[in-house]
Formats: C-alpha cells, sequence, structure tokens
C-alpha cells in the first residue's frame, strides 16, 4: 500500500508564484485548432491528465501534434480533415473531452466510440446526449442514454434554438462546436450565464460568432456552415487557470500576514466567483498589470491576508465557482460567523460527490460541516487540528485537503494524492518553493 503524503502546517506565506495553463482554455485550443486549417501553436498548454486525454485522443483521429521549444503546435486539417478512429477512444478520467468532443464527432461521417475510467463512466452524459440528439445528432449511451461509453454514428445536424437547461458551459460549447457542422443558423439561450472560453476563442479565430448577455448566435451567413470556407489557425496563448490559483488566494486571504502575488492569471469575468466571494468576506485582493492575451483578460492577483467573515452563496453565483466550492468550505471554517451554500446540487455530479467528500473529510480533521440536499453550512471560527484523509480520487478534493494541511496545529496525512496531477502536475513544487520562500 502507497504511504500517505503528510501536510504539515505553515507559518509564513509570502512571495510571488505561477499556476499552469488554464485547463478549460487548453482543451477548447486543442481542438479548435485541430479543426481548423494549417498549423497553430498554443503556448502554455496545461500539460496535465485531462488535457492529455484530449490531446491523445485527437492524434488518434490523424491530428499531428509536436513538442516545439517555445509550445505545442498543432497541425490542424479543417473541418473534416479528422479520421475515423481505429480503436475506442479512452478519455481516462476527462468529461470536459467527452462531453465537447461529441460536439464535434457528431459532424464526422464517420462512427466513434468513447470511454473513460470508472467515475467518468458513471458522470451523467444526459445533459449532452439530450440535446445533440434534439440538433440531429446519432449519439447513444449506456444506462438508457444517460452514461459512458458513447457512440456517436454519422449524423445529418440542424439547427433552430436551444433552451439550455443545466447552467453548463459545456453543454453550451458542445453544441456550438456542433454547430460547425450544419447550414442553419443557431442559437443557444442560457439558464444562467457559465465561462464562455469557447465564445471567446471561436471569435479570437475568426469565427464569427454572436454573444448578447445569455444569447450565443451562430450566423446562418457563417462562412463556415455556408459555404466550403474554414478559419484558418492562429497561435494561442493560455493563461494561468485561476481554479488553480483559487487554493493559493484562500491560502493567503484569511490568514493575517500572509501575501502572495500570482502572476499571469486568467481574469475572465465568468470565473471570477472565487475573486467575487473573497472580496465580499472582506479580503484584500488587488489586480495588477491587466491586459488581453489571445482574448482572455488576464491580471496578476495579490493577495493580503485578513480576518474574513462569511456570506451566503446562493444559486445565482455557483456557476462562476463551481469548481472552486471545496476550497471556500475549508475557508469558511476559519472565518468569522456561518457559511451556507445552496444551489450547488451540481457538486454531487463531479468527479466525487463533493458535498459528501468535504463534509467527510473535513470531519476527520475535526471542523464540523453540515451536509445539505444541494449544498452545506459551514460553521466559522474552527480550528483545523488533523488526520487521514481520503481524496476521494478527486484532484480539487485533494488540494482542498492539502490547504487544510497548510492550515492545520497537527498537519495531515493524505492518501490518493496522485490525481491532482488531472489539473495541477506542479502542485506540490508550488508549495515547497513557497515554504522555503
Amino acid at each position: 500500500m502507497k504511504p500517505l503524503i503528510r501536510i504539515d502546517g505553515i507559518e509564513k506565506v509570502q512571495g510571488k508564484i505561477q499556476v499552469p495553463g488554464d485547463k478549460s482554455i487548453s482543451h477548447r485550443a486543442l481542438m479548435l485548432l485541430s479543426i481548423g486549417k494549417g498549423p497553430g501553436k498554443i503556448k502554455g498548454l496545461l500539460k496535465s491528465a485531462d488535457v492529455l486525454a484530449t490531446l491523445r485522443a485527437l492524434q488518434a483521429m490523424g491530428i499531428v501534434i509536436t513538442e516545439e521549444k517555445d509550445g505545442v503546435l498543432v497541425h490542424g486539417k479543417g473541418l473534416y480533415g479528422l479520421q475515423e478512429p481505429v480503436d475506442v477512444l479512452d478519455l481516462k478520467n476527462s468529461g470536459t473531452t467527452m462531453r465537447l468532443l461529441s460536439g464535434i464527432l457528431a459532424g464526422q461521417p464517420f462512427t466513434s466510440v468513447l470511454t473513460g475510467d470508472d467515475s467518468l463512466r458513471s458522470r451523467p452524459m444526459e445533459r449532452i446526449i439530450k440535446p445533440l440528439r434534439k440538433i440531429g445528432a446519432n449519439i447513444y449511451g449506456r444506462a438508457g442514454n444517460s452514461k459512458a461509453p458513447l457512440v456517436i454514428l454519422k449524423s445529418s445536424l440542424k439547427g433552430g434554438v436551444y433552451q439550455g437547461v443545466v447552467a453548463s458551459a459545456q453543454v453550451k460549447s458542445s453544441l456550438l462546436l456542433a454547430s460547425l457542422y450544419h447550414k442553419d443558423s443557431f442559437t443557444y439561450v442560457e439558464s444562467q450565464r457559465t465561462r464562455d472560453h469557447t465564445e471567446r476563442m471561436m471569435e479570437y479565430l475568426g469565427i464569427p460568432i454572436e454573444v448578447e448577455d445569455n444569447i450565443i448566435k451562430m450566423n446562418r451567413n457563417h462562412p463556415l456552415i455556408n459555404s466550403d470556407k474554414e478559419f484558418f489557425n492562429k497561435d494561442l496563448e493560455v493563461p494561468g487557470d485561476i481554479s488553480s490559483a483559487a487554493f493559493f488566494i484562500a491560502l493567503a486571504a484569511g490568514r493575517p500576514g500572509f501575501e502572495i502575488i500570482i502572476e499571469n492569471v486568467g481574469i475572465n469575468p465568468t470565473r471570477v466567483g472565487i475573486l467575487e466571494v473573497f472580496n465580499a468576506m472582506g479580503a484584500d485582493i488587488t489586480i495588477l498589470n491587466e491586459r488581453s492575451l489571445s482574448g482572455e483578460p488576464v491580471g496578476d492577483i495579490r493577495v493580503r491576508g485578513k480576518t474574513l467573515k462569511n456570506i451566503p452563496i446562493s444559486e445565482e453565483r455557483i456557476p462562476s465557482l463551481i469548481d472552486e466550492l471545496p476550497i471556500i468550505a475549508v475557508i469558511a471554517s476559519q472565518a468569522e460567523g456561518d457559511m451556507e451554500i445552496s444551489g450547488a446540487g451540481e457538486l454531487k455530479v463531479k468527479e466525487s460527490d463533493r458535498i459528501a467528500a468535504v463534509v467527510e473529510e473535513m470531519g476527520k480533521l475535526g471542523v464540523t460541516i453540515e451536509e445539505k440536499p444541494d449544498g452545506m453550512r459551514i460553521y466559522g471560527g474552527q480550528r483545523i487540528l488533523g488526520g487521514s484523509v481520503s481524496s476521494h480520487r478527486d484532484h480539487r478534493i485533494a488540494m482542498s485537503l492539502v490547504i487544510a494541511g497548510l492550515l492545520s496545529t497537527e498537519g495531515v496525512r493524505l492518501s490518493g494524492e496522485e490525481c491532482i496531477d488531472i489539473s495541477f502536475p506542479d502542485f506540490f513544487s508550488v508549495i515547497e518553493a513557497l515554504r522555503k520562500s
């Protein structure tokens, strides 16, 4: 049996760090450049397990992707340049890969089969199967068309208006990618605004797309769907992932005397819910050196520790910080007052049931958190003691527990930390650099 990794408390946090490239943007960059024309270089691509699942799936369909000194070069073959895979596409643990790639494969003139590990095969896929079938896709899944493996056959896609049911950027992106493969106009209406990396990257690459509030339109005069014209690739640069930065923002925000600058982080307005929540709790967070990078807003995030006060987090905030809720729960246990998180039922169908996992594992460290049907109640002013905890094979649970260990009085022993490679392979190296700063 592999020994548990030990995380002891940290007395000082001061310095500058960088976090790896944004996972959401990395997936989209690989996919869009693969179906664009010609070479396109990606600088700052996240080389995590999830993103490598996307890269290998595209290579299995004939896309040449080469490592260069200053980035990864994708040799795009155009909208119909993908080749039928000779085997099942194993997407490992990556739900983003499965859901977005399904949109592209629905437009291909061949059959494909998508699977993954046992965690991915248990996650809900009906949310993309239903909307893709509504626009003409021949896509099927097991368990009554609700789970992977998925089978996608040659389809005749159509446009129209689709009203989003689940607030999901993955569902939206899957349908927008599929819309490149039919000759009709297409409109997607979001139930709530979600991360918009697909729309921004499409616009940056010259694909005519119109966005107004929560309505996204692929124009009927779109050159991609009304002629033989295709979009030509450009080089892309991926900013640091704010979901990865969130763990270090949280570490510094609630502890007076801690100060950190996280450089070159994406500050897309649909992703800064973590900053808005901590600011509302009284945090001292400043954005420095704001700029634009390949259509995405970027900046350096400076955090100075203060005593925080808990606030309620309700449903309207959830889409902009769904990945950050576990680490917010950890810090809320250290703040003044109590925090109620509601409308976060989506947490139950991530890589783990993140509500149950946070309640269970923080409880082992002496922290009382009450599970709710669609969220949790975190009691503030508690001490994180110490103990042995499990990652539940979920990278965000694992990293949240590591931060809990850094704030603990007795140290934390963690099992299953290898899942952190899914999104942040150098996570422990950054922590060690902070200890030495």
